[in-house]
């Protein structure tokens, strides 16, 4: 008898290290396409920055103090596509193929309607946005430019988030990393050609275009041509107002996380914008480097939205949450090895981006104080990512808020303004901030209920 016990132990070990293995090897296959995909918007954004760079520290503060603005607005698109998406994930794991494409076709209407109306928001506000921000005069034409043509492909945005996120939700993780890889090479041809003679309005025109033909490609590689999301006329189109109820469940603490988090960047750039040109260059120049550490971990944050979804789809609670455990061991492993090499390579970056010494140098001190709290930030996304697989979007979109407003805020303005540490004192408060969020998400994720709940299925 004991013999037995003693080798049943050592077979449920084994069985256990496999299982282990097997999961880390899922997270991994959906997660480098992912990386992939968050790292080649980055290196779009690094061609913007380096070629802008090139035309002065005026230049580059343009589009910089509008950066924020950007990321709010993008935020709320990605809310209304993870709406959808995470109902997709959920019937793909129940196997009902069906179903997915039903909500796919909701919200390719629903959120098309919303990004439209977020476009017309943002076009009213152009000529007023730089001033509301405080920057000098000497920008604000620029600034106002660059964000126009940014709203104007607002729609073509939320096509390509809704569709890029259902294939992802849906498993497919190669073609929205290959589509975005594409887009960073029509950004780089349309920069070539129209920023030596539009200069700022230059780099907008060139973005917009790549985007809007990578958003059209992923459209109809997603619709017409996925073999589960593809649209059919056999099926149901009847209109489903428990999918929209569930989207807007899912989505709206999505989206209210995003406002929390850009309205707390554009009060932040509001405290930098008086310090003058060379803080904001540098704040956006140390922005854009810091986002090659931290966009694998929205790519893992995927990957983990993906699995958790998918399996409590299929009623595999247990694990769903082994699969989040395991995102997050990965993607910290990931952030803590991108954090030592940028620390070290950092300096190389900004000479790559800018010719002005006083903005590389700026921009090194405060990305490394920054990159102290990175392995914590990264966390805190997977295991948002996780937890909306699992459709637990309010509380941490509430810890958020928490977190980004009383503590970054608070200190921001006390290193700014009563300590006077300009833009430096911004990045320390940056990454208190950011270590604090790391600890209480990753509280979350361990004590959530949301993963032993059942999920309901839509019929």
């Amino acid at each position: 008898i004991i013999d037995i016990v003693f080798k049943g132990k050592i077979i449920m070990e084994i069985s256990k290290k496999n299982n282990y293995r097997e999961q880390l090897s899922k997270v991994w296959k959906l997660s480098i396409p992912a990386i992939l995909t968050q790292i080649a918007t980055i290196v779009m954004q690094y061609i913007d920055s380096a070629m802008v760079g090139r035309l002065g520290e005026d230049a580059s503060a343009s589009i910089g103090l509008v950066t924020t603005t950007t990321w709010l607005l993008s935020g709320l698109l990605t809310a209304a596509s993870m709406g959808f998406a995470v109902q997709i994930a959920h019937s793909f794991g129940a196997n009902d193929i069906s179903s997915g494409r039903k909500i796919l076709r909701h919200g390719l209407i629903f959120s098309l309607l919303f990004s439209i109306v977020i476009m017309i928001i943002g076009v009213v506000v152009t000529n007023s946005l730089p001033i509301w921000l405080g920057a000098e005069e000497k920008i604000w034409k620029d600034a106002s430019i660059y964000f126009f043509v940014f709203c104007v492909t607002i729609p073509f945005q939320q096509l390509s988030s809704l569709t890029a996120s259902s294939l992802q939700c849906g498993g497919n993780m190669v073609i929205p990393s290959v589509l975005n890889a594409l887009m960073c090479l029509l950004d780089v041809v349309f920069n070539a050609i129209f920023i030596p003679k539009y200069q700022v309005l230059g780099a907008a025109i060139g973005t917009a275009l790549a985007v809007i033909i990578t958003s059209l490609i992923m459209f109809y590689l997603c619709c017409f041509k996925n073999e589960k999301l593809n649209l059919r006329i056999k099926d149901n189109t009847k209109y489903d107002g428990k999918i929209i109820k569930k989207a807007i469940k899912i989505g709206f603490p999505i989206a209210f996380d995003q406002i929390a988090r850009s309205g707390a960047m554009i009060v932040t750039t509001r405290i930098i914008a008086p310090l003058g040109s060379v803080s904001i260059a540098s704040n956006s120049f140390a922005d854009t480097a810091e986002s090659l550490c931290y966009m694998p971990a929205y790519g893992i944050s995927s990957a983990a939205t993906t699995l958790v979804g998918q399996e409590m789809g299929a009623g595999n609670n247990k694990k769903a949450k082994s699969y989040g455990n395991m995102s997050i061991i990965f993607g910290v492993s990931v952030m803590t090895i991108m954090t030592i090499l940028m620390f070290i390579f950092c300096p190389f970056v900004f000479m790559v981006l800018t010719p002005v010494k006083d903005v590389r140098v700026l921009s090194a001190k405060v990305l490394r104080i920054g990159l102290l709290a990175e392995p914590l930030y990264g966390l805190s996304v997977i295991a948002t990512g996780a937890l909306r697989g699992a459709e637990d979007t309010l509380v941490p979109s509430i810890l958020n808020l928490l977190s980004i407003w009383l503590i970054r805020i608070s200190l921001c303005l006390l290193f700014v303004l009563h300590f006077d540490l300009g833009l430096v004192g911004v990045w320390m408060a940056n990454a208190i901030e950011l270590s604090i969020r790391g600890i209480i998400l990753l509280i979350r994720h361990c004590t959530s209920k949301f993963y032993f709940k059942k999920i309901e299925k839509n019929t």
